[in-house]
């Protein structure tokens, strides 16, 4: 057994181990306890059957003392009308101390008398015959007298078996099951119950903090539903919203080839309108797939080592060709030592988006800057342009789908998923992305890991 397989402190098997050793110790006690107080009841006399024997000794040795043979025939004259049971008075010599002697049998009985602390066999034929010094004067006689029946031991024997064997036991096993009941099954019929929640589409069902709050392993079972749930909520409320957004998106497009098509404009400039709409349905569509692609696709990224320089140089080429910017606007202030350590397809995405963001968002003639450093693992890149910035209260919001606060329309500024692409394609491989503001305009920072090189 290796020592990572042995539970932690908080598993769940001490929990369950500590319940059971409790069970079998308390079960052991009850039987060693349980058993001695059985026995003493059983086997020995009861304090009020010891009590009226001794009585009946202190009456004997009056009798005797005060009237000798003819006293104990009187008092055992007495007794013969109070106990339907033998009774007799003796000496140290085994004689009978009343004028009537012993007889043959009653001889013979004398030989297996018992004390009073003596256990009472409770398969002997017959009554015990019981032998009790005289209190005050052990050695003058002692009371003989065959144990009545009402002072025998074990006359609820049945009960005591049925409680001992049965009532007791089943007690404290279900004692045992309702401990297990509470430790196991509680928590699971929460979890069945969210299950049950997510199947009626009730995806905001959470499981109590009673159970979230333990340490073991239902505890940690618990915590794992709640964030699947909350991954859930969360992506379904995504993926409702870009439908939302996607169709209310395409409605401007399709108004337009409504209008287009219903309009009486010249063939070359119908085929021109169709041709740029289409066009930006089609950029509209595969950014909205995109960013879905990004927001459930968890699968890892295969990662390699990309030289950001580099890749800023093939990713100015093509910004240029598209908004008739010149090389010099479009500047990065990186050495060749810049590597980081990510999927070069994702990241080039993330950064071409940037890229674009910046350029839309700044006057013609500005410069758009990419500078960085190293710091430890990771390198801290930021890309500056001079669009004048935005409120600092939306400096979070620029990062959701479809937001545009230039109230720019589609077609005619993007559709508000370039950020929102960006972040998630940073973010699948490790990083972060942020903005801020600058007397110029926004900085956007991006933190990714470093290459070993």
């Amino acid at each position: 057994m290796r020592w990572s397989d042995v539970p932690g402190r908080h598993s769940l098997f001490w929990k369950l181990a500590l319940l059971l050793v409790a069970f079998c110790l308390l079960m052991i006690w009850l039987s060693w306890s349980w058993g001695r107080y059985m026995e003493q009841k059983n086997l020995f006399l009861s304090h009020e059957a010891r009590s009226t024997l001794l009585e009946y000794a202190a009456q004997a040795e009056q009798a005797w003392a005060q009237g000798q043979n003819e006293g104990v025939d009187a008092w055992l004259q007495d007794m013969g009308t109070r106990e339907s049971t033998w009774i007799g008075v003796i000496g140290e010599d085994l004689q009978s101390l009343s004028s009537k002697p012993l007889s043959t049998r009653e001889n013979q009985r004398l030989t297996f008398l018992r004390g009073l602390d003596w256990p009472v066999s409770l398969h002997t034929r017959g009554l015990p015959w019981l032998r009790i010094p005289f209190p005050s004067d052990p050695d003058a006689g002692s009371l003989v007298i065959e144990l009545p029946q009402r002072f025998m031991p074990g006359q609820y024997r049945l009960l005591w078996r049925v409680l001992t064997n049965g009532v007791i036991p089943g007690l404290f096993t279900l004692l045992l099951c309702v401990g297990l009941y509470r430790l196991l099954v509680v928590p699971l019929n929460q979890l069945r119950e969210q299950a049950n929640a997510w199947n009626a589409d009730q995806l905001n069902a959470r499981v109590s903090s009673q159970t979230t709050s333990r340490q073991d392993e239902l505890g940690e079972l618990g915590r794992a539903f709640d964030q699947m749930s909350e991954r859930l909520q969360g992506t379904v409320s995504l993926q409702q919203q870009l439908l939302r957004d996607l169709s209310h998106e395409l409605r401007t497009p399709l108004s337009r080839l409504r209008v287009a098509c219903d309009s009486e404009h010249s063939l070359a400039a119908l085929r021109e309108r169709l041709s740029r709409e289409v066009d930006g349905m089609q950029r509209l569509v595969e950014d909205s797939l995109q960013l879905a692609w990004l927001d459930t696709e968890r699968a890892p990224l295969a990662a390699e080592e990309i030289q950001v320089q580099a890749l800023w140089e093939m990713l100015t080429e093509n910004a240029c060709f598209e908004s008739g910017w010149s090389a010099q606007q479009l500047q990065c202030e990186l050495t060749a030592a810049c590597w980081v350590r990510g999927n070069l397809n994702t990241l080039a995405q993330a950064l071409e988006n940037v890229l674009r963001n910046a350029i839309r968002h700044s006057p013609f003639g500005a410069v758009v800057s990419l500078d960085g450093c190293r710091e430890g693992e990771y390198w801290h890149l930021w890309l500056e342009d001079q669009g004048g910035g935005v409120d600092e209260a939306d400096l979070e919001r620029i990062f959701a789908p479809f937001t545009r606060l230039d109230g720019s329309r589609p077609g005619n500024g993007g559709f508000g998923l370039g950020l929102s692409i960006a972040r998630n394609a940073v973010q699948r491989q490790g990083g972060q992305i942020w903005a801020e503001n600058t007397e110029r305009g926004l900085r956007l920072h991006m933190r990714l890991l470093a290459a070993s090189v």
